[in-house]
């Protein structure tokens, strides 16, 4: 198991409405090339959760490249994959694998560092198993000579830390260390070599590790002593240093190293060349053989390697070498963009999301150092989110204002992460998010009140409107049904009138609409969506019946018979132009033009005699009668109203021309005459017949008051039968009347039995004069005057006389019922 740093992790842990917890970094240390499925550390237990939350939780481990894993039962951190230390960082002497893990419900993440510890499992290793190098025998005791490195993968004490040389007495070994650590040994020869005693010598360099057991590696050394030349070229410095730029040009000078030699001729020629040290990179520069000039072959990137260490060789004609270090240090340049890794999102979230929760996590990278490697991020335009750094190169992308899907349904957040270099160097990704619907917004009708006319006799079931609401959710949060929930016709169902679609919204009549009955009614409909809850509006539906030209005139007066005719109107003789003779009344159960009357009159006995109204129905006299006018006339009046088409209705109106009843009866009589049945002739012998039976009962009557009133000793019974019989004082008739009044009274006499005729008798409005005729009935049938009684005539010859009279006036009122039909019974 490895190594936590930090004994035990104190992580607040606060469930809120946010979902917004600490994180704290958990630091653990592992040897490399351990086995798979060992335990790095129990993961759970350091962040404080316990294992019953481990499935809600589903931690788990977020990366680029997944070392790890978090086993699900225990929590524990184990390795997923082969750890190679070296493969991972190199040489660098920290190797440290920063990764995150995740866990939801809610989501967070914690930031872990594993810490790679080297093992010792490279040896040194040397780029040949044999070096030559050339001696002069002319070469003085100390002189030194750098030897070829040996190369060792592992860091720290597991890497290389010294050289031996085999033993011998003309050689000893330096073990030296450059300036970035590295170290490599020195050949120190130790005296004068003589090449006719021994031309040359075999040493054995072993490179030897620090780890626990110790790794090493041999190469021999096969050392050439040549002939004498006395002066070796000399470096004008024995280390060389440099700095440049990366990414400078290809075949770009480095520096120029130079060396001299005080022999003369062959011996004095100096060439320069690169010395292999096992590095493996010397091939990234060139050397100028003759000028030592030191070029770059190829690009230089500060990322590979920092810094180069270079051993240059000048030799002379002679075969004399001397060597010279050349350090090269690289630096950094702002060539490398940021990174943005997406560790964690959700594609889709819902419109009502809180502010400040989580959506996304994000890490940030860069191949530069120090502030070239310091990164930021941002996010592009204005959208409701926002990016929190967590820890270093990390960020939450979290929600910073309400989301309303309607209005935009998806967002390209665009997170810009810029270095701190100079210049700076920047980058883009974009997160694509699509907002969720949910229901929160009612359905929206097309207008905020619905007007509708409907033409009454419309057909029932058809459709007389359309309603239609809109919902801008998605799927079942957008679809609306139709309904009606009120109106104003209650008590009366509304639903005996009107229906809607619960599909479309089309208004439906249930049944043909009267305006006569209903003019206007108001329904309340309202849409609701699918969605839950449910949200509904409503709308006002107001419905207009027009009207229609359905009624003909309704004709009031004069009313008429069923065979269309009408009572005798009388004009007296003496009538001015203008005379208002009668009037036609009428009315339409419609409304508008359809009951806008005209009064018309299509036949006339003199159609110059009278006018007519076209709009009051009021029949005037035209102009002054003349003699030779006929005293009987008849109007055929038509009565039509104003619709399309036009309905209309007749009246008949006979008027006579008369200053009196009785003046007025002949002319009655004739055009009664006209209209009398055929049969009449039958019902005269059938009046007859009862009349003959009534007077046998009238005379018993009248004999059986005769003898009563033999026995009265008072004289009132006779007084009624007296001249003075009307001398009770009354009214006299006007001798001027209003226009359209009749110049005439009567009283009406009503018997108890509604079989009996009704007929009306003249009141006398004073005494009569001599020669003065008693007034006349008006009536539509011929009617007989009652005949006066003498001063001088006796009682019993009185009785006779009245008897006789009654019997006569009975007889005469039982023929008029058998011979006039009954539309001329009643007075006008």
């Amino acid at each position: 198991m490895g190594r936590v740093l930090k004994p035990q992790v104190l992580f607040p842990f606060l469930v809120s409405l946010f979902c917004l917890a600490l994180s704290e970094q958990i630091r653990y240390s592992i040897p490399e090339e351990m086995t798979k499925g060992s335990v790095v550390g129990n993961l759970a237990k350091d962040l404080g959760l316990e294992v019953r939350d481990l499935q809600t939780r589903k931690l788990r481990v977020s990366g680029e490249r997944e070392y790890f894993t978090v086993s699900a039962e225990t929590g524990e951190l184990v390795i997923r994959e082969r750890v190679d230390r070296e493969q991972i960082c190199g040489k660098k002497v920290v190797c440290a694998l920063d990764f995150e893990t995740v866990a939801e419900n809610p989501l967070n993440f914690f930031h872990i560092t594993v810490e790679i510890d080297d093992i010792n499992d490279h040896s040194p290793q040397f780029s040949q198993d044999a070096f030559d190098l050339e001696i002069s025998e002319s070469t003085l005791p100390g002189a030194r000579f750098i030897l070829v490195t040996a190369q060792d993968a592992d860091v720290g004490i597991n890497s290389l830390q010294k050289y031996h040389l085999s033993p011998n007495t003309d050689f000893s070994l330096v073990n030296k260390q450059n300036k970035d650590g590295n170290r490599y040994p020195e050949l120190v020869l130790e005296k004068s070599l003589d090449r006719e005693t021994q031309s040359s010598h075999q040493l054995f360099l072993t490179a030897v590790d620090g780890g626990e057991p110790a790794r090493s590696s041999t190469a021999q050394i096969r050392i050439k002593v040549t002939d004498a030349n006395d002066n070796a070229p000399v470096f004008s410095q024995d280390v060389y240093r440099v700095s440049l730029s990366e990414n400078i040009p290809r075949g770009s000078s480095v520096l120029q190293v130079m060396a001299t030699d005080k022999d003369e001729l062959v011996n004095a020629e100096i060439t320069f060349s690169f010395r292999s040290t096992g590095e493996g990179y010397w091939h990234v520069f060139d050397l100028d053989v003759k000028s030592g000039e030191i070029t770059t072959a190829e690009s230089i990137d500060f990322e590979k390697n920092k810094d180069y260490s270079l051993v240059v060789e000048a030799r002379d004609g002679g075969g004399l070498v001397t060597q010279c270090t050349v350090e090269i240090e690289v630096l950094d340049v702002n060539d490398n963009a940021p990174e943005v890794i997406l560790q964690s999102t959700t594609s889709i979230i819902p419109e009502d999301i809180l502010p400040n929760t989580v959506i996304a996590l994000i890490k940030t990278r860069d191949k530069d150092s120090g502030h070239n490697g310091e990164v930021s991020c941002k996010i592009k335009g204005n959208v409701p989110f926002k990016i929190s750094s967590s820890s270093k190169n990390s960020y939450k992308l979290m929600t910073d204002g309400p989301l309303d899907r309607e209005q935009i349904p998806e967002y390209n957040i665009t997170v810009i992460a810029i270095d701190k270099g100079s210049p700076s160097l920047s980058i883009s990704k974009i997160i694509t998010l699509v907002v969720g619907d949910v229901n929160d917004n009612p359905p929206v009708f097309l207008l905020p009140s619905y007007v509708v006319y409907v033409p009454e006799n419309n057909p029932s079931g058809s459709s007389i409107a359309g309603v239609s609401a809109s919902d801008p959710d998605l799927e079942e949060n957008g679809q609306v049904s139709y309904s009606i929930i009120g109106s104003d016709l209650d008590p009366v169902p509304r639903f005996s009138y009107v229906s809607v679609s619960g599909h479309n919204g089309d208004v439906f009549a249930q049944r043909s609409f009267d305006y006569e009955q209903i003019q206007t009614f108001e329904v309340i409909l309202q849409a609701c969506d699918s969605g839950s809850p449910v949200l509904c509006a409503n709308v006002t539906l107001q419905v207009f019946i027009l009207d229609g030209n359905d009624n003909a005139p309704n004709i009031l007066y004069p009313t008429m018979d069923p065979d269309g005719s009408t009572l005798f109107d009388m004009v007296p003789r003496s009538a001015e132009p203008g005379y208002l003779v009668t009037k036609v009344v009428s009315v339409d159960a419609d409304s508008g033009h359809n009951a806008w009357l005209g009064y018309y009159v299509l036949q006339a006995t003199d159609p110059g005699l009278f006018s007519l109204g076209l709009r009051t129905g009021e029949v005037r006299t035209a102009r002054a009668l003349t003699d030779r006018d006929a005293a009987r006339h008849r109007l055929l009046v038509s009565v039509q109203d104003g619709g399309q088409p036009p309905l209309s209705a007749t009246v008949a109106l006979h008027l006579v021309f008369a200053d009196s009843l009785q003046e007025a009866l002949p002319e009655m009589k004739n055009e009664l005459s006209d209209i009398l049945d055929p049969q009449s002739e039958l019902q005269f012998y059938l009046v007859i017949a009862l009349a003959l039976v009534s007077v046998l009962f009238l005379v018993m009557v009248i004999l059986a008051i005769t003898m009563r009133l033999r026995k009265s000793s008072s004289p009132k019974v006779w007084s009624c039968f007296q001249p003075n019989l009307c001398s009770k004082s009354e009214p006299g008739l006007p001798t001027n009347y209003s226009e359209g009044t009749l110049p005439y009274s009567y009283n009406l006499c009503v018997t108890t039995d509604q079989g009996k005729t009704v007929f009306s008798v003249p009141k006398c409005n004073g005494p009569l004069n001599p020669g003065q005729d008693p007034p006349s009935f008006h009536s539509s049938r011929p009617s007989y005057p009652l005949f006066g009684v003498s001063d001088s005539t006796s009682y019993p010859d009185t009785l006779v006389m009245v008897s006789f009279h009654l019997t006569i006036f009975y007889f005469s009122l039982l023929y008029s019922i058998s011979t006039f039909p009954p539309k001329y019974m009643s007075l006008p």
